[in-house]
């Protein structure tokens, strides 16, 4: 067995991880609002192209990091304005994003198809940590960006658990009617947290594009990591710190599978990628359609309904 090779696996695969932590998080805030949200995969690719298309023009890697939140700002916020104030159906409202993303994605992209990244966020030397055995290219030789991630998880577990705005955010999310009797801007604040999770699966498409992904392919570069932080969502129960915990496991599988052939070990993530959406739209519809599924899950019990105070 080539430990080395193990270790250079384990070190890629905290990498990895960090545009499906961040998407997840986003998702998590995006939902513990009560508002579905099954359009991360196309957030995240419009963040990506952005992001891509920014750092192809100006050359500025940071600047084409915020151009890429930003740009899944803005998908997040037209997912608000469909699900909140047009109170549209959820689901479908998600899954249209999906492609219109993919859409506006292959066809933005389609001058750079193939182009290699012209810019990259590169790893940092922590006072020599890094040369560390094991411990040192794991922990001590990671990006600016992977200890940014892992504190905005510890600071959004803090937000939601232990303050006034994330005990806001989960009474919308479990009641939105008794939220507003108790005087909380119901809309508002699904507006918020719809935003946010935007900008945040933004910031992991670019990651991925800036960081991970050799060059723009409209196909490849993201590749059904938002149907991967989808899915964290719903196995972490809504929780940030689980998700980080199930994003490091996921990325280790795909960043892991050469290593896996080295050792005579077949083991073919594609697989995983190809199923994902299906699973995860029929799971999503098992949860949102079942009172039982929901509790069992620990899902907001809100999720994926419309709310008016015309209806209270």
């Amino acid at each position: 067995m080539n430990d080395n090779a193990w270790i250079i696996a384990i070190a890629a695969s905290i990498g990895a991880a960090i545009p499906i932590a961040l998407a997840a998080v986003g998702a998590i805030l995006h939902e513990r609002s009560g508002v579905l949200n099954l359009g991360v995969e196309g957030m995240m690719l419009i963040g990506a192209m952005a992001a891509f298309l920014a750092a192809d023009a100006w050359g500025n890697v940071w600047l084409a990091l915020v151009c890429g939140v930003l740009a899944g700002g803005a998908l997040g916020l037209l997912h608000g304005v469909i699900t909140i104030s047009l109170r549209a159906n959820q689901i479908v409202t998600g899954l249209a994003l999906v492609i219109f993303g993919t859409g506006l994605a292959k066809f933005l992209g389609e001058p750079v198809n193939g182009l290699k990244r012209p810019v990259k966020i590169d790893p940092l030397e922590v006072a020599g940590l890094g040369d560390l055995p094991i411990l040192g290219p794991v922990l001590f030789a990671q990006d600016v960006l992977v200890y940014a991630s892992i504190a905005l998880v510890v600071a959004v577990s803090l937000y939601i658990y232990r303050s006034r705005a994330g005990l806001a955010l989960r009474a919308v999310g479990e009641s939105p009617a008794a939220a507003d009797a108790q005087g909380i801007a119901v809309s508002r604040v699904r507006y918020v947290h719809v935003l946010a999770g935007g900008l945040l699966a933004g910031a992991g498409g670019a990651y991925q594009a800036l960081a991970r992904a050799p060059s723009w392919n409209q196909e490849y570069t993201i590749n059904g990591l938002g149907w991967i932080a989808l899915t964290l969502v719903v196995f972490s129960n809504w929780r940030p710190g689980r998700a980080l915990i199930g994003a490091v496991v996921f990325g280790f599988a795909l960043r892991s599978q050469f290593t896996f052939q080295t050792e005579g070990i077949d083991f073919p993530p594609q697989v995983w990628l190809q199923m994902a959406p299906y699973l995860l739209t029929i799971l999503v519809l098992i949860v949102t359609s079942s009172p039982g599924a929901r509790r069992r899950l620990g899902a907001p019990a809100a999720l994926g309904v419309p709310y008016s105070r015309d209806e209270r």
